[in-house]
C-alpha cells in the first residue's frame, strides 16, 4: 500500500502486509518493473508486497525511464555520493520509506543544496514520488527501490548528515516485532553511515513502537536522545512537512512523538 492510501504507513521498507491479498493482477503490457532479476531491487529481508494498484500509463513510463536516471545502482562499488547531483551536493541525507514522497520532496525542495536519497520498496510509492520529481524538476533526489538494509550496507562511513524514518508499520503482534526496522542491526548499520552530530529522525503514532524505538537507541553507545523537555517530542520539529498518513491520524485523535537521536563519536 501507498503513503496516499488511507491505511498505509510511511517510512518502512519492510511495510507491506505479508498476509494480506494483493488486490492487483499484472498488466499484460506492462512487465513488473520489481522483477526478482531487476538490480535496482534488491529482495534482501523485504515482508509482503512490493506492488499495488496497476500503474497507470504515465507512472508506467515514469518508472521504465526516468527512474533508471535516478537509480542508485548499490551492485557496484559507491562512488563520490556527492558527484552524483548537479551541482555536488554539500550533504546527504536519506528518507528510509518515503511512501508518497510528500515529506522527501518537501524536504529536497526546501534544501536544494542537500542531496536526498529515498529508498522505497514499494513501486506505487516511487511512481508517485517520481511524477513530483519530473512536475518539479527535482534534481537533489536519488531512489532505491529496494531494501533499506542492503542500501545501509552498500553507503560509506560517515556519509549521511541525517536520516529519517517517517511512520514506519509497527508490526504490533509479537511474533512480528522481528520485522520492525528499528533494531540493533540497523541501529549499527545508521551509526556506521551518519556523520558525528548527524541525526537519526523518526515518527510514528504508535505508542508501542515509539517506545520501542526510544529503548533501542537508549541503549545504544552511539546516539543521545535530543529531547530536553516534553515538547521536543510532543511537537513536531520547525519545518516538518506532515505526511498524509500523518494527517489521517491526526485527524482520527492519533498522537504521534517526533524523536530525535545524534550520532555521538
Amino acid at each position: 500500500m501507498s503513503a496516499d492510501d488511507d491505511d498505509h504507513r510511511d517510512g518502512d521498507p519492510l511495510h507491506e502486509d505479508p498476509w494480506h491479498e494483493d488486490p492487483c493482477h499484472e498488466d499484460p503490457c506492462h512487465e513488473d518493473p520489481w522483477h526478482e532479476d531487476d538490480i535496482h531491487a534488491p529482495r534482501g529481508a523485504f515482508f509482503g508486497r512490493r506492488k499495488g494498484h496497476k500503474l497507470r500509463p504515465h507512472q508506467a513510463d515514469l518508472i521504465d525511464n526516468l527512474l533508471p536516471h535516478l537509480a542508485l545502482d548499490i551492485q557496484a562499488p559507491p562512488p563520490d555520493l556527492c558527484s552524483l547531483f548537479d551541482p555536488p551536493a554539500a550533504d546527504l541525507r536519506l528518507e528510509i520509506g518515503f511512501g508518497g514522497g510528500e515529506h522527501l520532496v518537501a524536504e529536497a525542495r526546501a534544501h536544494a543544496d542537500t542531496g536526498f536519497i529515498g529508498c522505497e520498496p514499494y513501486v506505487n510509492g516511487m511512481a508517485k514520488i517520481l511524477a513530483q520529481i519530473e512536475a518539479h524538476n527535482i534534481r537533489n533526489i536519488r531512489l532505491l527501490a529496494g531494501d533499506a538494509a542492503e542500501l545501509l550496507a552498500w553507503l560509506p562511513p560517515r556519509a549521511l548528515a541525517r536520516l529519517d524514518l517517517i511512520h514506519p508499520d509497527p508490526w504490533p503482534k509479537r511474533r512480528h516485532w522481528k520485522r520492525r526496522f528499528v533494531q540493533d542491526a540497523t541501529i549499527a548499520a545508521m551509526a556506521r553511515v551518519l556523520k558525528p552530530g548527524g541525526e537519526f529522525r523518526f515518527v510514528s503514532d504508535i505508542n508501542d513502537y515509539c517506545a520501542w524505538t526510544l529503548a533501542h537507541l537508549l541503549r545504544s553507545r552511539d546516539f543521545v536522545w535530543t529531547a530536553e523537555r516534553a515538547d521536543d517530542w510532543r511537537l513536531p520539529w520547525p519545518g516538518y512537512t506532515m505526511t498524509r498518513y500523518g494527517q489521517k491520524a491526526t485527524r482520527e485523535g492519533r498522537v504521534a512523538a517526533y524523536l530525535r537521536f545524534r550520532r555521538v563519536d
